[in-house]
C-alpha cells in the first residue's frame, strides 16, 4: 500500500481550468478535484473571455467547460482552445445534451462530455481517462450516436468482417484510447504503419476518424482481441 501511494506522490499532478456560469458548482468541483492527489485546480472562470485569458495565463492539462459558455459568441470556443492549447483535452459539462450536440462537441477537438447529474466519483474517473487519451461521452449516448454517424456517410460500409486480425487488434488499442506511437512500439512496427493500418480501416467501415471509429466498434459489438492495461508502454 504504501508504495502504490509513493508512486501515486510522484505522480505530475492534472492541472485544471473550469468554467461554469455557477458559482457553487465551480467551487463543488474544485473541492472534488483538490481532494485528489493528481488533480489540481489551477483556475475558474465564469463566461468564455475569462476562459480565452486564464488559458493563456496557466496552461492547463484539462479544462471542464460549461456547455452554455462553449457556446458564448461565435460558439467555437472549442477551436479556440484546440488551436491556442493543442496539448490541452477539454470536457463539456451540460445539463442536458443531444447526441447531435455531443457528436458536434468532440467533432470540433472536445475529448468528452459530462453531465452534471452523475456522480461525483465520474468526474475523477473522467478526468483521468480524458488525460490518458480516451474519450468520455454518456454511455446512452453512444449508441445513438454511432447511428447518428452510421446515417450522415456519404461512402457505403463493407462487412466488418473484411477486417484482418491486426486491424482488429490496432481497433481494441484505440478504444483503451492507446496513442498511434504506442501502438507501433508495442506491435513493433512503425507509427507509419499504424497509420496506414488505419486509413485501410475508415475505408472498409465508412469512417473518417479515430472517434467515429470508436463509435462504430461499441455499437456494432464488434469482436475484438482482448488487450490489457497493464501492457501499456
Amino acid at each position: 500500500m504504501k508504495a502504490t501511494q509513493s508512486r501515486r506522490s510522484r505522480t505530475k499532478r492534472i492541472r485544471i481550468l473550469i468554467a461554469d456560469r455557477e458559482e457553487v458548482f465551480r467551487i463543488g468541483l474544485g473541492r472534488l478535484f483538490g481532494a485528489e492527489e493528481d488533480l489540481r485546480v489551477v483556475a475558474q472562470a465564469e463566461n468564455s473571455e475569462q476562459v480565452a485569458r486564464l488559458s493563456t495565463q496557466f496552461k492547463p492539462d484539462l479544462l471542464f467547460v460549461q456547455a452554455e459558455i462553449a457556446a458564448e459568441g461565435l460558439g467555437d470556443l472549442v477551436v479556440q482552445l484546440r488551436q491556442a492549447l493543442p496539448s490541452s483535452k477539454i470536457v463539456i459539462t451540460a445539463s442536458d445534451m443531444s447526441e447531435e450536440q455531443a457528436l458536434r462537441y468532440t467533432k470540433t477537438g472536445a475529448s468528452g462530455v459530462i453531465l452534471k447529474s452523475v456522480g461525483p466519483h465520474l468526474f475523477v474517473k473522467c478526468a483521468r481517462k480524458v488525460m490518458d487519451s480516451e474519450v468520455w461521452l454518456p454511455k446512452r449516448q453512444v449508441a445513438r450516436m454511432a447511428e447518428i454517424l452510421r446515417s450522415t456517410q456519404e461512402r457505403p460500409r463493407r462487412p466488418a468482417d473484411t477486417l484482418t486480425v491486426r486491424e482488429r487488434m490496432i481497433i481494441s488499442y484505440l478504444i483503451q484510447g492507446w496513442r498511434n506511437r504506442e501502438i507501433g512500439r508495442h506491435l513493433s512496427i512503425t507509427e507509419q504503419t499504424v497509420k496506414n493500418h488505419l486509413r485501410s480501416i475508415y475505408d472498409k467501415v465508412g469512417v473518417s476518424d479515430r472517434l467515429e471509429l470508436v463509435l462504430y466498434a461499441l455499437h456494432q459489438r464488434l469482436e475484438l482481441p482482448p488487450i490489457s492495461p497493464t501492457s501499456r508502454p
